[in-house]
């Protein structure tokens, strides 16, 4: 068998993750005002300290979603909790009473037993109740309360889910301190004790109040009643713009510590669309807020913000959305010149969209910002304004807005009606973009080189680092792309900057080039070149403390535990790496990325069957992945359990046909076996798919001898020594350019 440890270098420790924001970069230098370090002078300064001064704002603030994120259970609450002795939906069961002055829920089976919700979260199109559970935890439940339909609801809608999975209501996935708190509460401060496995966890006030979006104030503000005073003023688009992305983004915390006026990247590595959270396109698929589809769209390059289109202090937009004034206060005539310095294009929404005034099909937001519907009740509106593309629906299942409206015609009707009103201005970088990520999120064959052509085109940074991202397996078949990654290293835009690191990191050799990157002025692409450089950073260093207080930021969930051991791994701490990975398995069981990871570790302390059993449970955990399954088998192999090794290159090749390295494995394996026929149809199945690969009929002309079929033995050999000869002079060539290069080459 071709086994051989999976080398744990810098391919290991990067994550899934990746990301960021460009517009007004701060660097990591605090200013003491702007901390809620001062904590004592920022509890102080609740909303209602602000109210005085600021009559108005406060007024317009209350009663909004940002003011009621998050309140304590009242009163008035009474009637949702008390319509009815239990609440039910999901396969998730309460019995609910209100005995005194608050309600108490039980839920049998789960250890809930006559708890009192603490707070409410959320506040419309839905609430959750917060129950306390021990240990400073809290945890929104599954049921929520549909305050305009005045019923209970679950979120996760008929999905059933386990107690023991990751993502039940009690478990990590929904815990309230560090899933929710941080984004529905004002100056909250997460405190988790990771050796008690405990939160003493504080804040200012519930809600998002005045100091989450502007900071604490500079001492005196109201006493010198300067206007502006205050950390971050509305004016300072940029910089508010960095706050919302905060909440209003899926991300990754870096830090725990983002206060206004720092730059995001500083504190958050933004999600992208390199997985199924979103689609091909950049369209949203699941929860992830709007925050990556702003970066990734033209608007968003062209440097249209948040507070362009939205006040947050009342929630609301600053033009009606529903006749089109919100779009046209760009798209009219002449066409606003925007942040960026590029002019808005002029659109009449009738000739444009072909539909009727005031009908849906002549709404811009209904054409370029669809709905998605999140936790049963809240539907959002994608921010990436995308061209509505019907023949991508055809071609990758992609969700069009024309058949979201249209949903009695098919996709094959939308593309007609679409190619007759627009013709070629549908064939866009937008579509070839699209058609290469999804090839890529496919694992196709050619997707490196489509992922190259549309990269040496792409301008968009947020676009650029998926890209990056996603060009990581094909770096092989596509080495141009390493040089494309090389002058990503000094991009403008640190989220390009950052997934160019974690590109180079995947490579031997490039160490060098990604060492100066440990100075970069912002704190997400050093990090990611401290990954990478972990094992050669110093003790004590200013890098080492850098990257160790990232790595203890999100040691109360899975995903820390299992960046930590990434880490430890890569630096050769294997028995410690392996303690967090088995707390990040318990946690998170049916997790196949921290099986996999387990696996490793475990094969790399020689204990071959034990990771041959964490390879086959990812394996299972993935029904359409036969990587797992072949590690499986390669791990079972060299424990000596051929009948195993035998199953899992089977699953392997039944997943994937096309898997050549399968049939090679399987085919050696039949040799050892003595089932000779076996091993040359699997070799020759093998030869058949990958015909450049020396190996395969370098083993079947073995395996003829042995069945004393010299010709077709010669045969195959003959076929090794070509490919041989062939890379020879390849090499050769190579070697020669080279040589004939110009000194300054």
């Amino acid at each position: 068998m071709d086994l051989k440890r999976p080398r744990l270098g810098a391919a290991l420790l990067l994550g899934y993750l990746a990301y960021l924001l460009t517009i007004g970069v701060v660097g990591c230098a605090r200013r003491a005002p702007a901390r809620l370090a001062t904590v004592a002078q920022a509890k102080a300064q609740t909303s209602a300290s602000c109210a005085d001064c600021h009559a108005a704002i406060f007024a317009a603030w209350q009663g909004t979603d940002h003011a009621l994120a998050s309140r304590p259970v009242a009163a008035g609450d009474r009637a949702a909790f008390t319509a009815t002795a239990a609440i039910e939906d999901g396969g998730s069961r309460f019995e609910v009473t209100w005995p005194a002055d608050h309600p108490v829920m039980t839920q049998a089976g789960s250890g809930i037993q006559a708890v009192a919700p603490d707070f409410i979260l959320g506040s419309k199109p839905l609430w959750q109740p917060v129950l306390p559970v021990g240990r400073g935890r809290w945890q929104p439940t599954d049921l929520a309360y549909d305050p305009a339909k005045h019923e209970w609801f679950n979120v996760f809608g008929q999905e059933n889910r386990r107690p023991e999975e990751w993502g039940h209501w009690t478990n990590r996935g929904m815990n309230w301190n560090s899933m929710c708190a941080q984004c529905h509460l004002t100056g909250y401060q997460k405190h988790y004790d990771t050796a008690a496995d405990s939160y003493q966890s504080t804040w200012v006030e519930h809600g998002v109040g005045c100091i989450q979006c502007h900071g604490p104030t500079a001492p005196g503000h109201g006493a010198n009643a300067k206007p502006g005073a205050n950390l971050v003023a509305k004016a300072d688009r940029a910089k508010s713009q960095q706050t919302c992305l905060t909440c209003h983004a899926r991300s990754e915390q870096l830090t725990g510590d983002f206060q206004p006026g720092d730059s995001f990247a500083d504190h958050h590595r933004l999600a992208l669309p390199v997985d199924a959270t979103f689609y091909a396109d950049g369209q949203q698929r699941e929860e992830d807020f709007n925050g990556t589809s702003l970066r990734l769209s033209r608007m968003g390059h062209a440097g249209v913000s948040c507070l362009d289109c939205h006040d947050p202090h009342t929630t609301k937009t600053i033009l009606p959305a529903d006749n089109n004034q919100l779009c046209l206060q760009c798209h009219a005539a002449p066409g606003r010149v925007l942040p960026g310095g590029t002019r808005a294009v002029v659109i009449d929404p009738t000739a444009h969209s072909h539909h009727a005034a005031g009908s849906t099909g002549n709404s811009c937001v209904a054409c370029h910002m669809p709905t998605t519907t999140y936790m049963q009740r809240a539907p959002r509106h994608d921010h990436g304004w995308l061209k509505p593309d019907p023949l991508l629906t055809k071609e990758l299942g992609i969700p069009n807005a024309c058949n979201r409206c249209h949903t009695d015609k098919s996709p094959e009707w939308a593309d007609t009606a679409a190619t007759n009103w627009y013709g070629a201005k549908l064939d866009s970088s937008q579509r070839a973009r699209t058609r290469a990520v999804a090839a890529a999120q496919a694992a196709q064959p050619g997707a490196g080189a489509a992922l190259l052509a549309v990269l040496q085109k792409e301008d968009i940074p947020a676009w650029r680092a998926t890209l990056l991202e996603l060009a990581v397996p094909y770096l092989e078949r596509s080495p141009e792309i390493l040089s494309v990654a090389r002058t990503s290293l000094r991009a403008a835009d640190p989220i390009e900057r950052a997934a160019a690191v974690r590109l180079l990191s995947r490579q031997t050799g490039e160490q060098e080039n990604l060492r100066p990157l440990l100075r970069d002025p912002v704190r997400l692409v050093r990090l990611d070149a401290e990954l990478a450089l972990s094992p050669s950073l110093a003790s004590g260093s200013k890098e080492r403390s850098e990257l160790d207080a990232y790595l203890a930021v999100s040691l109360d969930q899975p995903a820390g535990r299992l960046r930590l051991g990434r880490d430890l791994a890569n630096r050769g701490q294997l028995a410690e790496a392996r303690k967090e990975m088995e707390i990040a398995a318990a946690w998170d069981a049916f997790s196949p990325a921290i099986h996999e990871e387990l696996g490793f570790v475990l094969n790399e302390q020689g204990e071959t069957l034990a990771a041959a059993r964490q390879f086959l449970r990812a394996a299972e955990l993935q029904p359409a992945d036969s990587a797992s399954a072949a590690r499986a088998a390669l791990a079972f192999a060299a424990a000596g359990q051929l009948a195993s090794a035998e199953s899992a290159l089977r699953l392997a090749v039944a997943r994937d046909a096309s898997f050549d390295r399968a049939w090679y494995n399987l085919g050696l394996l039949f040799a050892r076996t003595e089932r000779l026929p076996e091993a040359i149809a699997a070799l020759q199945k093998a030869e058949a798919i990958n015909a450049a690969a020396i190996d395969y009929p370098y083993a079947l002309a073995t395996v003829l001898l042995r069945v004393n079929d010299r010709d077709a033995a010669q045969a195959a050999a003959r076929r090794a020594l070509a490919i041989k000869d062939r890379k020879s002079t390849r090499l050769n060539s190579s070697h020669s350019q080279q040589s004939r290069m110009p000194s300054s080459a």
